[in-house]
């Protein structure tokens, strides 16, 4: 149980990450991630690496800069812009659905313009999941310096597009829907130098 704990990536640029197991039993046809990150990076930095043998990229979160995030669904990317943050924590939630492509992007508990992206794909169900670095093959294949530095916590993914509520509840750390990876029952395994240490603040 990882309650009000954080992986610390204590090194910059890094070869450290987070392999997180997930029950999948079949493919994605609509999903939502979220986490929270903390930290002082400007260079570009993966948040959540999602592969299938098929596609290095099939789910991505990743931050270009420090005003932009990337969401990536099966190898096509969508852009969101943001204010530039103040060295605080930042909440983010991504949402897609098959269906109509839609891309939702939640920042700290508000939504941004949703965008098209990918409609009626398909999401495969056999990933490596990983935290810290961006996959360029299955499971490996790093860029050090698209690594992340700094602290990640609070990190879901759901097999269903959560509703406004539930967008918002995860940014409070209220009660959420069982998910495919939770942070309160997480299976994963360190990889390197990450340490998991209390929250220092909330």
């Amino acid at each position: 149980d990882l309650y009000r704990k954080v992986f610390v990536f204590r090194k910059d640029p890094s070869d450290a990450y987070v392999v997180l197991r997930a029950r999948l039993e079949q493919p994605l046809h609509n999903f939502t991630v979220c986490l929270r990150s903390y930290t002082d990076l400007s260079r570009p930095h993966s948040l959540f690496s999602y592969a299938t043998k098929a596609q290095d990229n099939e789910i991505l979160l990743f931050k270009p800069k420090p005003e932009e995030y990337r969401f990536y669904v099966g190898g096509k990317f969508v852009t969101f812009r943001v204010p530039e943050s103040r060295r605080d924590w930042e909440h983010v939630c991504a949402s897609w659905e098959s269906a109509t492509g839609i891309a939702e992007f939640w920042l700290n508990g508000k939504p941004w313009p949703r965008k098209g992206l990918q409609r009626g794909y398909t999401v495969g169900a056999t990933a490596a999941i990983l935290l810290g670095q961006e996959q360029d093959s299955f499971g490996g294949s790093f860029d050090l310096y698209n690594s992340f530095s700094g602290e990640l916590t609070d990190v879901y993914l759901w097999d269903t597009g959560l509703s406004p509520d539930k967008m918002r509840a995860a940014f409070l750390s209220l009660r959420l829907p069982p998910a495919l990876l939770a942070w309160k029952s997480l299976s994963y395994e360190v990889k390197g130098d990450v340490v998991v240490k209390p929250r220092l603040r909330e």
